[in-house]
């Protein structure tokens, strides 16, 4: 399990061209979180998305669905150890 983000910006690398070119982009900083599970036998992808942070409800969300598509079966989940994995919430879920 881990999380990404998503900054909805565009980024250019080497552009090379006789004209300036500009590109459209939204102003500020908004940007898409993404916070995912991988199966690693069938490579299911597992995802639950947001436009605000990632959080320990985010966590748990994600948790409840790995339950409902596996029940009755054991998980292991892999964390990186990010301050919203580790809280009481989560660890409180993850023994039900």
């Amino acid at each position: 399990m881990d999380a990404a983000h998503v900054v909805f910006a565009p980024f250019l690398g080497i552009v090379w061209c006789f004209q300036r070119l500009f590109i459209k982009a939204p102003s500020g900083r908004q940007r898409l979180n993404v916070l995912a599970a991988l199966n690693a036998i069938s490579h299911e992808l597992f995802t639950v998305e947001n436009l605000t942070y990632i959080t320990s409800e985010t966590v748990c969300e994600l948790l409840r669905v790995l339950a409902r598509t596996h029940q009755g079966l054991p998980i292991t989940i892999i964390l990186d150890n990010a301050r919203y994995q580790r809280c009481a919430l989560v660890q409180a879920i993850s023994q039900e």
